[in-house]
Order: structure tokens, then sequence, then C-alpha cells
């Protein structure tokens, strides 16, 4: 009995001392581990990486930028469906346990010995919780050591932070495959919806692809993610988190995965817009405010117009592209076997819509059958339609050979032929050749009252160049740039009656450079002109001789007040547009005219709010007085204080304004047809530069400007005659008659104290019964068209005896043409 005693007591003291010698040694490794834990603290204030949203002025999204493809979503937004499914799928005793699931760590161990020396990865048995350690705390190692501190990290974030908080967490940081973390960016991408609206067999779908994402994929593993599905769904069903029958229900649906429309900046034809608005968040708040920051950001972009102003200018492209003959097909395959797959390696333009890629397969005399570039479905592979038309004669008829149109198609197309094709309008089947435009150029579109970029289009084709031509692009604006001049001579006592000789003039450059003599885009002269005139006609002797007599140092501030160039150099060709500026600069400066002379700044962003939504910028700096009033109290109603600068009298504004409408009645864009198509009053001015190489117009309305640039990206002619007013006018008649349909016609407004008076059109004096052609001209107070005034450029006097004709007319020149010249161009207009 005493050797039991004994050997009983001698057991329960090494049992003591290897219990002693268990623990000392678990809290040794406890302390080991526990020392290099990561801070679980910072979870408090953690802010995950969430994407920047980019919102037209309609609300609608045009662009998302991101790293990590994230919506971070309140653990009270989110629907107890969505929770259920992903407590079935990954952690059903979530709410019962403190951190750590020892039924899983048993089920694991048993486990990991069954498979012990295989190369098999051991099976987890990680709760929410500990998934939470590991995700932000943690790697993704598998190791002993890991599991240790991320159990030890479970049990502290346990103590620390409620369920929901944990939850919320695990919900907005999971990755879920396809570039989407969390669930409310996955809702979207997955299925284009928000987590509210998402159905059970959704929902189970979302929940099964945390473990590996990549491995239920919806398109390539299409079966094995309906396995993965249907198993969540009999986990929801078992836990009692939905009724089985509604299990049943939903494991007999298919997926249902549709894919985002990734780029809706396509539908809007918004991409060169979008690309500045990344460009200027990049600039003002960084790349890692950009990309992760959560910005979300309401841009100006009306959708509509900007649709509008991308098919017209893109019809004005193709049309002077196709005016000039055919260049060729893109490439050339082998149409042998399956011509499919060879074609849908050659890389189309994926923003040309709705142009197709497609190869000649058989060419005859009266038409050539082609076969349409495939897709590919959303696994990547490509389709195996074959989609088939034919192109008839009519549609290549453009396509000139040797400055002749053919009479067969096999003189312009040959098998094997890659081509882009356009469907013909009621034609099913049929298609009419195209060609990508080796030309460029640029639309903008503004609010002249805000500086609101309504509209942007700087190229053809962002997918085959993301060069903007509207806003990096520095070319010469020509005769665009002639208002600035004629503005600075009305605020400095000229009126739009004034004459100016119209005559040959010559020019000393000073030592080595010559004389330059400044030409008239016809080669001809009408003697002394108004300066209506002179703006109509694009008259650029006149405005060179007007430049000398205002000085060339006033002009160079003008156009500084206007933003057209910061720093112009003081020669007189620079009066004729010959320094380089920017389109969206120069529709600034127009809109300055239409609102009456206010500073407006450009601007593609009305406002940006943080990820709490906080606004951190907005566009409109006009002060509001009477807006905090909480409550209804008698008060003044609330009103907006308007502190920016006046660039320009508004009477001068109103002057220029009257005079650029001439120029789309009766001058250099008066054939375009502007009243008859618009059916409004629309403004403008073209230019056209040395040797053709840029053709610009800037039109506008009391509503809208409108700037349309065309030229190539390395500057050549555009082609004798290729003017302004033949190019870029017609672009902007079709984007108006498009955007301000639905507007009501308004004449520009008055300002207060301008004159109308009915002057002769030729002369600028006033109209008398004899006078067979009168206008309404506007004079400030003060001002009136006299009977008798020189002309600029001359000292001849004019008077009403003999019927506004000059009784001579010469060479003379103002006293200002002492004045230093450096250099010219010698034929801007």
């Amino acid at each position: 009995m005493k050797f039991i005693l004994r050997f009983l007591g001698f057991l329960f003291a090494a049992g003591t001392i290897l219990f002693v010698v268990g623990v000392a040694g678990v809290s040794a490794l406890l302390w080991h581990f526990s020392k290099d834990l990561p801070d679980y603290s910072q979870l408090q204030d953690y802010e995950p990486p969430v994407m920047t949203r980019v919102h037209a002025g309609d609300g609608s999204l045009v662009a998302e930028y991101a790293r990590e493809r994230r919506l971070y979503v309140p653990i009270q937004a989110v629907p107890k469906l969505v929770i259920n499914a992903y407590l079935a799928a990954e952690d059903k005793n979530f709410y019962e346990h403190g951190g750590l699931d020892f039924t899983g760590i048993a089920r694991a161990g048993v486990n990991y010995a069954q498979n012990f020396g295989s190369s098999r990865r051991p099976q987890g048995a990680s709760t929410i919780t500990q998934q939470v350690a590991k995700n932000f705390l943690l790697t993704n190692e598998v190791s002993f050591t890991r599991k240790i501190k991320e159990a030890l990290l479970a049990l502290k974030i346990e103590r620390t932070y409620s369920k929901d908080k944990i939850l919320e967490l695990y919900l907005n940081e999971i990755y879920l495959g396809l570039g989407a973390y969390g669930i409310a960016a996955a809702s979207l991408v997955y299925f284009d919806k928000a987590v509210n609206e998402l159905t059970i067999p959704e929902v189970a779908y979302l929940a099964a692809l945390p473990k590996a994402p990549n491995n239920y994929h919806p398109f390539r593993f299409r079966e094995r993610a309906l396995e993965r599905r249907n198993w969540v769904l009999d986990r929801m069903a078992e836990s009692g988190f939905i009724k089985a029958p509604d299990a049943e229900n939903a494991k007999r649906t298919g997926l249902g995965v549709t894919q985002k429309q990734v780029a809706q900046q396509h539908n809007f034809a918004a991409e060169y817009f979008t690309e500045e608005v990344r460009r200027e968040l990049y600039e003002r708040y960084g790349e890692k405010k950009l990309y992760e920051g959560g910005l979300s950001v309401r841009t100006t972009l009306d959708p509509r117009m900007q649709l509008i102003a991308r098919k017209a200018l893109i019809d004005g492209l193709v049309k002077y592209d196709e005016a000039h003959g055919w260049r060729g097909a893109v490439s050339k395959i082998d149409i042998s076997g399956d011509w499919g797959v060879k074609l849908a390696e050659v890389k189309a333009l994926s923003d040309v819509a709705p142009w197709r890629l497609s190869v000649v397969l058989e060419v005859n005399d009266q038409s050539a059958r082609i076969g349409m570039q495939p897709g590919r479905d959303p696994a990547g592979y490509v389709g195996k339609d074959r989609d088939i038309g034919i192109l008839p004669l009519d549609g290549v008829k453009w396509a000139k050979v040797s400055g002749k149109a053919p009479t067969k198609v096999g003189q312009v197309l040959n098998p094997g032929d890659v081509i882009y094709v356009e469907p013909l309008d009621k034609k099913d089947g049929q298609f009419r050749l195209h060609q990508v435009p080796e030309i460029s150029g640029a639309l903008v579109a503004q609010d002249p009252w805000t500086g609101r970029v309504l509209a942007m289009v700087g190229g053809f084709s962002y997918d085959q160049s993301q060069f903007n031509r509207a806003t990096q692009a520095l070319r010469q604006p020509g005769s665009s740039f002639k208002p600035i001049v004629y503005a600075a001579a009305l605020d400095n006592g000229y009126t739009p009656s004034s004459l100016v000789l119209d005559a040959p003039i010559e020019i000393d450059q000073g030592p080595g450079l010559g004389v330059w003599k400044p030409e008239n885009y016809e080669q001809s002269f009408y003697g002394p002109s108004t300066l209506r005139f002179g703006i109509e006609h694009s008259r650029n002797v006149m405005t060179v001789r007007l430049a000398q007599d205002v000085g060339m140092p006033l002009i160079a501030e003008y156009s500084k007040r206007f933003g057209v160039y910061d720093s112009l150099p003081p020669y007189l060709s620079f009066s004729l547009g010959a320094g380089e500026t920017s389109l969206l600069r120069m529709v600034t400066a127009y809109s300055m005219f239409d609102n009456g002379g206010r500073r407006v700044k450009p601007t593609l962003v009305d406002r940006i709010q943080d990820r709490y939504g906080h606004t951190v910028y907005r566009h409109d700096e006009r002060e509001c007085v009477g807006c905090s009033g909480k409550k209804w109290e008698n008060q003044p109603e609330p009103s907006l204080i308007d502190r920016r600068e006046q660039v320009i009298d508004p009477m001068t504004a109103y002057q220029i304004t009257s005079m650029m409408e001439g120029v789309t009645i009766r001058g250099t864009a008066g054939g375009v047809g502007f009243q008859r198509e618009v059916g409004k009053p629309v403004a403008g001015k073209t230019g056209t530069t040395n040797d053709y190489k840029d053709a610009w117009f800037i039109g506008f309305t009391p509503d809208v400007v409108v700037g349309v640039y065309f030229g190539f990206d390395k500057p050549r002619s555009l082609g004798r005659g290729e003017t302004g007013g033949k190019l870029a006018a017609p672009v902007v008649r079709d984007f108006m008659k498009g955007a301000l349909a639905d507007k009501p016609a308004a004449p520009f407004r008055v300002p207060p104290g301008i004159k109308l008076i009915r002057v002769d059109a030729k002369t600028g004096i006033r109209a008398g019964p004899e006078t067979t052609k009168a206008i309404l001209e506007a004079f400030k107070p003060g001002t009136a068209p006299p009977d008798s005034y020189s002309v600029v450029g001359s000292g001849d006097s004019y008077d009403n005896s003999n019927s506004g004709q000059p009784r001579a007319w010469g060479q003379g020149v103002s006293p200002e043409s002492g004045r230093a010249v450096r250099s010219g161009t010698g034929g801007l207009y």
C-alpha cells in the first residue's frame, strides 16, 4: 500500500513539475511571440486604400482610379443577408468565440496529422478575427510561427474591438477577385449592383470567394465556381440563415455574373476629359491620395454635350481626311484557315465605335465580302462566331486612287487587307470603308459665365494617342487672336466705326532681318475700312496698322489679362497670332468677351470631397451672403457676391461680340450657315496660320463658347484653301446645332450705356436717307459715328459729302510705326 501511495505521490509530483514546466514553457513561448507582435491598436484608425471616383455633372460615373478597387461601407450599411453568407462560409461561430475556434483548430490538427509528409497545404481553421489579424498585420507565410502570432493577435483584437467593428474591417479588406477589394466593390464588379440589391445566389457566390478567388473565377472555372457557391448555400441553410427551399431554388440559377461596363468614359467619349481630371488631381494631391484616398470628384462634364462634341469633331476630321484620298489598309493578314483568330490578334482602336475592324475575304468589281473582327469571351478566348458583311462600291467611292474615284472595288482593296468599316444606315449587313485620319484636332465647350468645361475632345482616338490637343498642344492661333488686338483698341478710344487703312505696308525689321510685308489672305486691299470690317473679313494689314497705333506693349498686356499668353513679345507679327497657345486658353479668353468682361478660370472640376464626404475643393468662389441661416426668421434672402476681376469694360466686350457676330453673318464664317442651322445668334472668329498649318474657329452664343482646332501633330500644310472657316467652323456649327437644340434663341445682352446707332456698313458714318446698306453699331457714351474723322495709317479725312468714299489714300502709317519690330511671319491670316 505504501508503495502505491509513494508511486501516486511520485506521479503527482512529476505531473506538478511537468505542469509547471509546461506552463512556464507556454508562458515563455507566449512571451517570445508576443514581444514582436505588431501594434493592433492601429486598426482603430485604419483607413484602407479606397478608389477615387469621378462623376459627370449629372452624377454619372465616368472614371475610377485605384490600386485596390475598394469602396468602404460601414457595417450598418451591410445587409444582414450578406453578413450571414460570410459567417456561414467562413466562421459560423463568430459571435460566440473569443477569437479562436477550438473545434476548428482540432479539426485542422487531425487533418494535418493525416496529411503529414504530403505536399498538401495544411487546412486552415482561421476565424474571421484571425483573418483580420493576418490581412492587416501579418503576412501570408505558411508556418506555425505566423499561426501563433495570428492567434495571439486575434485574442487581443477581440478584447479591444466589438464584433461589428471586426466584421466591418474584414468585409472591406478581403480580396474577392477581378481587382475588387471588399464587398461593395465586388458587388459592382461582378453584378453591377449595390450590396443592398444582391440576391441570395449572388450573395452566396461572393461569400464563396475569400478562400481562393482565382480558383472560382466566374468564366474560366465556371463549374468549380457553381459548386463552391452551392456549398455556401447549403451552409447558409444549415445555419438557419435561409430556408432550405430558398437554397434549392438558388442552386438552380446560374452565377449571373455580368461584366461591369469597364469604362463608362467610353460611353461618354470622355477619355481625354477624365485624363485631364486625373492629371489635375495628381498635381493637387499627389499619387497616394489620388489612388488610395477615396476622393469623390464631381466634374463639369455634360455627357450629352460630350457625345455631340466627339461626333462633330470626328466627322470633321474624317471629312477632311477622306477628301485627301485613300492611304491603304491598316495591315494585311493570311486569310487561309481560320481568319478570325488572326484578325483578333490585330490591335483595334477601342473608342471609335461604330467603326469595326474587318478583313477583306473576297473582291469583285461591285463589292467585297468582309469578315468582322471576332470578340473575346470574358475568359479571354477568341469567340467562335464569324460575322460576314458586304462592302459595296458606293462604300469605297470616296477612296480616290491617283485623284480619281474608283470604278471597281478591286482598285482599292485586295483579299487579306485589314480595314475599318462602319455599318450603313438602313442597309443591313452593308458597310462603308473608313481610315484613321492623319489630321488631328480638338474641341472644347465652356460655360462662359463660370469657366466650367462642358465637353472636351482632345483628338480622334484616345486609344491611338493620349496627347490632349485641347490642353497640351501649343499652336499659333492666327487670326483668332485678333479680337484681343481690337479689344485693346476699343478700350482706348476707338469705335467699331473707326477707319483703318487697308493698303500695302512695309516694315523695316532691323539689321539683318529685312523688310516685312504683311499680306491679306486674298492678297487684295480695300482701302479705308472700319474696325468691324477688319474683324469680319480678317484683314491682316489693318490689324498690323491698328497694332502699330495702339502699341504692342498694350496688346501684350491685354493678351496676358485674357490668359492667352503669359508674356507676348512686343513684335507686330504677334498681333496676327504668331505666338503659340492652347485651345483651352483661347476658349477661356472668348468666354470673357461673352460674359461681359469678367475673368473666368477654366475648370473641369466643380467639387472634390474626401472619403468622409467633407468638401476639400470647390471651384465656385462666389461669396454667399445669408446662406448660413438654419431656419427662416424673416432675414433677407441669400445673395451671391461676385468679386471676380473685370478684365475689360462690359461695353467693350459687347462691341467685340457684336463685331464677331458679323463674322458668322457676312464675314469669313458667313457661308457656314450658323443662323440657318443653329437658329440662334452666334458670334465667333476664324483663324488660319501661315501655309495653312493650323485652322481655328472659336464661336459662342450667350450660353456656351466652343473652340475647334485642326492641324497635324507634326505641323505641315493642310492644303491650299483649308482655312478655319472651311474646316473648323462647320464643326462648331454642327456641335451647336445638336447641343443647343433645346435652348431658346436669345440675343447677346446689351450692357447699360451702350447706344445702338444705324451706320453705313462700309464707311461707318451715320446712316442717312441715301444709305443703301446700314447696320446697327454699338457705341459707348460720349462716342458716336462722326461726320468726319481720320484714317489710321493715313493723314486723309473723310466726310459725308462724297458718299463715304475717300478723297485719296496711300501707304502712310501712323507716328507709332517707329516702334521696334524684330520678327515677322509674313502670312498669318
